[in-house]
């Protein structure tokens, strides 16, 4: 029977950042975004129910019950996610290892504009992409800036807690989804309660948590969130959307007045064929760009931020143009990566 703790620490050295556990398949684990194998020998029912063991412990019983299980361990010198499921009567797993370091600002390749989030004082700022493509790693590095720079009261809720951030000039409280509170919504119902300046929502889900969210930037707290969405207007109309009809003009006006920036991002093979590197879309808001909020223009955003570039604006087409025209990444890898891909390949090629 397989060792998890042993898979974890082989992935770790090989790279890897996600680990696959999957009945008649061989363990697997992404090096560079790429799934490869961890082991040859094809996984029996035995071993991922076993695996599964091993990381549940006395909850695994719960997989029977619910069908999947999310929880965060410790193994082999690494802090792992693990999300355990059952699929065509077999139990699989996958797992995340965890950086244990948080990582500086300005070492991850983030737009200029982005060194002055650490700076604000209210309102939302929200990081979006896929997942994978990075987005609790930028966050993680911004509040550990506001920790060293600035004395508040950070309260994070995440479902699970990934970097744990040690305490330096700021208060720190990291709140666990399903350990520490039973959901987003209960935990930020109670979060305005608990005297913070700083608030991490680490995935806005549903009405209840963009309405709080909302509700306390609007009152004055700092917010950072994450969403699963592409870019800046996909953002937008994805939050507005998830409200009913009649309160949705009321809602555009709160995002006018709330928005301070919205990133998205996407992690790309590198050309060199080693690693990867991340690209960004960044929007500032603007007086331009909460009227078009306002009034439900957000198709118009884009030629908006290409010229509110001078406030630190730049959109993910010209940031895939940009790192192509460096070769930081292939041309290829550019014009899948773009929303307008035609626009790209001109730039490029041209």
């Amino acid at each position: 029977m397989y060792d998890i703790e042993q898979l974890i620490a082989k992935s770790a050295s090989m790279g890897g950042s996600d680990i696959h556990i999957v009945y008649g398949l061989p363990p697997k684990c992404r090096v560079d975004g790429v799934p490869i194998n961890i082991e040859e020998a094809v996984l029996t029912d035995e071993d991922c129910v076993g695996i599964a063991k091993q990381l549940a412990g006395d909850d695994y019983e719960k997989i029977s019950k619910i069908g999947e299980l999310d929880l965060a361990v410790s193994m082999a010198g690494e802090r792992v996610r693990v999300n355990l499921f059952r699929q065509q009567g077999h139990v699989s797993a996958a797992l995340r290892i965890l950086s244990n370091k948080i990582p500086m600002l300005d070492s991850l390749g983030l737009p200029p504009a982005v060194k002055e989030f650490p700076k604000y004082n209210k309102g939302i700022v929200l990081v979006t992409g896929e997942t994978g493509s990075g987005k609790s790693t930028t966050l993680a590095a911004i509040l550990n800036q506001i920790n060293h720079t600035r004395r508040e009261h950070i309260i994070t809720l995440e479902d699970p807690i990934e970097y744990i951030y040690k305490p330096d000039q700021c208060i720190i409280n990291q709140r666990e989804i399903g350990s520490d509170t039973e959901s987003y919504a209960d935990g930020l119902r109670a979060i305005l309660r608990e005297d913070p300046d700083i608030i991490l929502i680490g995935e806005m889900r549903d009405m209840v948590t963009m309405e709080i969210a909302l509700t306390a930037a609007e009152t004055g707290h700092l917010v950072f969130a994450t969403l699963h969405t592409n870019s800046a207007p996909d953002s937008i109309d994805r939050i507005v959307g998830t409200f009913p009809a009649e309160r949705q003009q009321q809602v555009r006006m709160q995002l006018s007045t709330t928005i301070k920036a919205i990133l998205s991002q996407q992690l790309l093979p590198r050309a060199s064929g080693h690693g990867r590197i991340v690209a960004v879309e960044c929007m500032i808001s603007t007086a331009s760009i909460q009227n078009l909020i306002r009034e439900g223009k957000t198709p118009q955003m884009q030629s908006y931020m290409l010229s509110d570039s001078d406030k630190g604006s730049i959109t993910m087409d010209n940031c895939l143009i940009r790192m192509a025209g460096n070769r930081d990444i292939t041309p290829n890898v550019a014009i899948d990566a773009a929303n307008d891909a035609e626009y790209v390949k001109k730039k490029i090629l041209f």
